[in-house]
Parts: C-alpha cells; sequence; structure tokens
C-alpha cells in the first residue's frame, strides 16, 4: 500500500504562506491553487501548495 500526496488544511496554507484565510479561499477560487472537497471539507494537496510557489517564484523571476 502507497501513502498517497500529505494534504492540508486551510490553515495549515494560511500559517505555511502567512496569508489570512481570504486570501487563501481567492486563491482557491481563481484556481491558483489546486484543491480538493471531502465532504464539507477543503483540502490541498502538498504538491499543489509546492507548485504554487514554484510558478510565482517564476513568475517574479520572469518579470
Amino acid at each position: 500500500m502507497t501513502a498517497g500526496p500529505e494534504l492540508l488544511t486551510v490553515p495549515q496554507v494560511m500559517e505555511r504562506l502567512q496569508l489570512g484565510r481570504t486570501a487563501v479561499y481567492d486563491l482557491l477560487r481563481t484556481h491558483q491553487l489546486a484543491s480538493l472537497t471531502l465532504g464539507r471539507a477543503r483540502r490541498i494537496p502538498t504538491h499543489a501548495l509546492t507548485d504554487f510557489i514554484r510558478t510565482r517564484l517564476d513568475q517574479e523571476a520572469a518579470a
């Protein structure tokens, strides 16, 4: 049995990005940050957070 990707809660993502709840939900709503819904719970795979950060760094470097 293999372990799947680690799933983060919105508060965990808020802490890691040092952003408020509204900002994180805006990223989710605009599909800048991928997530999935399990029942009523929103979860963000760690690879999605890593991809988001990498993309933002690449955009900043290109600017």
